[in-house]
């Protein structure tokens, strides 16, 4: 698994949101993207998710370009912004719509994923009357249930006390053990480097540094 990508320029209403992005991302390491609000962290992960179409420039995954080849990556799980769940519905019942759709994954798994994000499955609240750490932890467990071979997270800690901060910084772990490439941001610039591999920095729409952390060195461009 490789993303890769290349000269991506995206100009909404005449607005440069990201300025010719280069990058590449392997499987099997978690990458952090740092940056303040506004700088192009959310638009840069709505681009690799196929939500959103460059103006210029492409993101190839695993050799197929997005937005030619396939409309979206083939095996994903997202959390950008506010999850978009049916309010009036469980939790459970809400992923269990989802896993209907692919049906990759059997009742049990689900239940085990919800389990595993501190949720209760058998919980009969519906998701309107979740506080927002619960719907964080709901928005995660939709992420990883199908186990992805990408995982894409903005702000997955945000309202997470932390307890639950340490389960999600050890679920990640374990997909990125299992494989998966995994890109979060955090405004928490010390869990951003506990959790990440490598980190991204982005102002004003583009990469202005790249960090390996396993080697303690930082290149500013």
């Amino acid at each position: 698994m490789e993303i890769e990508v290349k000269n991506l320029t995206k100009v909404i209403a005449k607005n440069t949101i990201l300025n010719n992005i280069n990058l590449k991302m392997e499987q099997g390491k978690i990458y952090g993207l740092k940056g303040k609000n506004g700088s192009g962290k959310t638009m840069l992960m709505r681009a690799i998710c196929g939500l959103i179409l460059p103006t210029e420039g492409e993101i190839v995954i695993n050799g197929e370009v997005l937005g030619k080849d396939i409309s979206f990556p083939r095996s994903i799980g997202a959390l950008i912004e506010n999850p978009g769940f049916i309010g009036n519905y469980s939790g459970y019942k809400n992923l269990k719509i989802l896993a209907d759709i692919q049906g990759k994954i059997d009742e049990e798994h689900i239940r085990k994923t919800i389990s595993l994000v501190g949720l209760d499955p058998d919980d009969k609240k519906k998701f309107k009357k979740y506080s927002l750490g619960m719907k964080q932890k709901l928005g995660i467990a939709a992420a990883i249930m199908e186990n992805p071979d990408i995982i894409i997270l903005d702000e997955p800690i945000n309202a997470l006390d932390e307890k639950s901060v340490k389960v999600v910084r050890e679920i990640l772990h374990e997909h990125r053990d299992r494989g998966a490439l995994i890109l979060v941001s955090c405004h928490d610039s010390e869990e951003l480097e506990y959790l990440s591999d490598e980190i991204f920095i982005i102002e004003n729409g583009a990469i202005k540094g790249h960090r390996e952390l396993k080697e303690g060195n930082i290149d500013e461009k």
